[in-house]
């Protein structure tokens, strides 16, 4: 039955948790029902209390009462680049993403070289490659690794990092990578620095456009990946199962990496 057991399996997601550190925008609230709550619930449906079980508390319950679909570990969905492609075809929401895509051989670029607000280029990619030995195909899944997670949970984890250009971007697609992520915030330079380099450089293209190659050449993403540190360069599988939310432009995922002896 099946294939090769992996060896060791590592958890690349963050764990979901209301932080008052996140910013607003990525704040998750959740609220935490105690098991007394649902013994009411079943008397209210007709049980009476002295027909319950004798060691029944009540079942403990958890409602998601906010949570953005790109506040924790997550894969954008090209709908999320922009309504369609460069040929006005509409781009596929997040429950329309492959099934095959999901899985695949990971492949790490190890970029924590670069300082915050210095992109990532298709040399450094190359570079990176070269040292790893690891070679690219179709169905590869390609891990940008900065190294910033270690700041997630704090005030500065979306202001801090380097960012994928356009022209990387487009380099790992051209080589048949589809699903690619990173472990920092966003796919981009963070936003402080996009809007710097626009205003000095004077121009219209600069801004999110990492993400914008999507529009031309789709591609899935996921963003705030944790734990690339304990994965080798390659020689290792990813599974990424996003939600099935109908119509989303990303979903929260767990991703996992599967190692093997």
């Amino acid at each position: 039955m099946g294939g090769t057991r992996p060896s060791r399996i590592v958890d690349l997601s963050k764990e979901i948790a209301e932080n008052p550190d996140d910013p607003i925008f990525m704040r998750v609230k959740v609220k935490h029902h105690a098991h007394g709550r649902a013994r009411w619930l079943v008397r209210i449906l007709g049980l009476p209390f002295r027909l319950f079980p004798k060691d029944f508390a009540g079942w403990a319950d958890d409602t998601i009462t906010r949570m953005g679909v790109h506040a924790t570990t997550h894969i954008d969905a090209p709908w999320h680049y922009g309504p369609t492609d460069a040929e006005g075809r509409t781009l596929p929401t997040i429950e329309e993403m492959p099934m095959e895509l999901m899985f695949g051989p990971g492949v790490v670029f190890d970029m924590t070289h670069k300082a915050d607000g210095e992109e990532i280029g298709v040399a450094d990619l190359e570079s990176a490659l070269a040292a790893s030995g690891a070679t690219l195909g179709e169905g590869t899944i390609a891990l940008i690794r900065t190294g910033r997670d270690v700041l997630q949970g704090t005030r500065d984890y979306w202001k801090r990092g380097t960012g994928m250009s356009p022209a990387a971007t487009e380099w790992l697609i051209d080589r048949g990578i589809k699903v690619m992520g990173i472990d920092q915030w966003g796919w981009d330079l963070p936003f402080h620095h996009q809007i710097r380099r626009s205003k000095e450089e004077g121009r219209e293209d600069l801004f999110w456009a990492g993400h914008l190659v999507g529009r031309r050449k789709p591609y899935w993403h996921i963003e705030q990946l944790r734990g690339l540190d304990a994965l080798p360069a390659h020689g290792f599988d990813v599974a990424v199962f996003p939600l099935r939310l109908k119509g989303a432009s990303a979903a929260p995922a767990r991703v996992v990496a599967f190692l093997y002896d």
